[in-house]
C-alpha cells in the first residue's frame, strides 16, 4: 500500500486524487492533507481519510476545523507555511502530490524532494519558479518526479523507452479556452464569469483564467523545458479544441507519437499514483473516436493571447525571470477575479514587471521567494496604479 500525503486537499486536483484513492482502498492510505481555508470540505476528507497529519492556512481556519472535528483527535491539525511542509515531510509518506495552486507549493515541494520523498506534481509552478533548483536536488536524491500536468503526462509517457537525442521536437496542446474564437474587442470586455467557462475542462479558477489568457500554456512551455531538459525553441504550442491529444511527441526519423484520452484529469492522476503501472478507473467513459468524429489543431494567436509569447520571453531569459512571470501574474489573475482589473490587462501587468525587473543567474530558494514577493508588490502597484 501506497501512503500519499496530498497538498491542495480541496483543490481540483486535490479533490480528483482522493476519487482515485476511494476507487482503490487497497492501493493506497492517506496519511497527510494540505489545505487553505475550506475546513469544511477538508474535515469531511479527514473524516473519510483518517491522515495523521491536516495543514490549514491560519489558526483561525484550525479552530474551526477543530470544531467541526469535534472530540476526535486522531489528524493532529498544523497552520502554515510550517505545517504545509511538515505534511510534506513528517506524515511518512511514500508519496506527495504537490497540487497546491501558485507559488505557496513550492517550498514544501522542494522540501518533499530533499528528504528523498518521490513526488507527483501538479504544482506547474514549482518547475517555473525554481525549476534548476528543484531538478538539481532530486537528480542528487535520485528522487522520481512525475508529472500530473495531461500535457506534461502526455510527453512522459510517449518519452517512455525513447533516447532524449532522437527527440526533435516536443508539441504542447491547448484547449483555446473559452476565448479561443473572441477577437480583440470582445477579449477587452470579457468578464470574470465568462473566462471561468471552459469548454471542455473542470478546473480552480486561476488555472481556468490562465486558459483562458493562455499564460497557462505559457507556464507549462517553461516546465516542459525544465522537465525534459529541452531547450525552449525545441517545445512547440497546438490549439487543439478537443483536448483529446494531450500532447506530442516529434522525433527525428519524422514519426510522432501522441497520447489521448478523454479530458479528465483522473486519468494522469492515476497514472502518476500508481506509475509504472496503470489502474482501471470506473470513470471517466472510454474514449470513442467514432463519437468525436475529428480532431483539429491549429496555431497559436500571440496577437490575441500575448501571455505565451511573454512565457517564451521568460524561458529564454531563464534565471529569475520565470519566477516574476509566475508572481505577476498570480497577482493580475487575483485582481481581475475581483473585477479590478481587465482580461487583456493581466498580461500587461506580467510585461511590466519583466521589463522593470533585473534578471540573474538561478541561485537558492531564498532568492526565489524574495523574486516572488518584489514581483507581487510590483504587479500590485501596477494594479493599484491604473497600469
Amino acid at each position: 500500500m501506497k501512503h500519499l500525503a496530498i497538498l491542495g486537499s480541496t483543490g481540483s486536483i486535490g479533490t480528483s486524487t482522493l476519487e482515485v484513492v476511494a476507487e482503490h482502498p487497497g492501493e493506497f492510505a492517506v496519511v497527510g492533507l494540505a489545505a487553505g481555508r475550506n475546513v469544511k470540505l477538508l474535515a469531511r476528507q479527514i473524516r473519510r481519510f483518517r491522515p495523521r497529519l491536516a495543514s490549514v492556512q491560519d489558526d483561525e481556519a484550525a479552530a474551526e476545523l477543530r470544531g467541526l472535528l469535534g472530540p476526535d483527535k486522531t489528524t493532529e491539525i498544523l497552520t502554515g507555511r510550517t505545517g504545509v511542509i511538515q505534511v510534506a515531510t513528517g506524515a511518512h509518506a511514500d508519496m506527495v502530490v504537490s497540487a497546491m495552486v501558485g507559488a505557496v507549493g513550492l517550498e514544501p515541494t522542494l522540501a518533499a524532494v530533499e528528504q528523498g520523498i518521490p513526488v507527483a506534481l501538479a504544482n506547474k509552478e514549482t518547475l517555473v519558479a525554481a525549476g534548476p533548483l528543484v531538478m538539481a536536488a532530486a537528480r542528487a536524491r535520485n528522487v522520481p518526479l512525475v508529472p500530473v500536468d495531461s500535457e506534461h503526462s502526455a510527453i512522459f509517457q510517449a518519452l517512455k523507452g525513447q533516447r532524449p537525442e532522437d527527440i526533435r521536437r516536443l508539441w504542447l496542446t491547448a484547449s483555446g479556452g473559452p476565448f479561443r474564437t473572441w477577437d480583440a474587442h470582445r477579449l477587452r470586455q470579457a468578464t470574470p464569469a465568462q473566462a471561468l467557462k471552459h469548454p471542455n475542462w473542470s478546473m480552480g479558477a486561476k488555472i481556468t483564467i490562465d486558459s483562458a489568457t493562455m499564460m497557462n500554456k505559457a507556464l507549462e512551455v517553461i516546465e516542459a523545458s525544465v522537465l525534459f531538459n529541452l531547450p525552449v525553441e525545441r517545445i512547440g504550442v497546438l490549439v487543439h479544441p478537443q483536448s483529446i491529444v494531450h500532447s506530442l511527441v516529434e522525433f527525428v526519423d519524422g514519426s510522432v507519437i501522441a497520447q489521448l484520452g478523454v479530458p479528465d484529469m483522473k486519468l494522469p492522476i492515476a497514472y502518476a499514483l500508481a506509475y509504472p503501472r496503470r489502474l482501471p478507473l470506473n470513470s471517466p467513459p472510454p474514449l470513442d473516436l467514432c463519437r468525436i468524429g475529428k480532431l483539429t489543431f491549429e496555431a497559436p494567436d500571440l496577437e490575441r493571447f500575448p501571455g505565451l509569447a511573454l512565457g517564451y520571453a521568460a524561458a529564454r531569459a531563464g534565471g529569475t525571470m520565470p519566477a516574476v512571470l509566475n508572481a505577476a501574474n498570480e497577482m493580475a489573475v487575483a485582481a481581475f477575479l475581483h473585477e479590478r482589473l481587465a482580461f487583456m490587462d493581466i498580461p500587461k501587468v506580467v510585461e511590466a514587471a519583466m521589463n522593470a525587473h533585473q534578471c540573474r543567474p538561478l541561485a537558492s530558494l531564498d532568492q526565489v521567494l524574495a523574486v516572488n514577493r518584489w514581483a507581487r508588490d510590483f504587479a500590485q502597484g501596477q494594479i493599484s496604479g491604473g497600469n
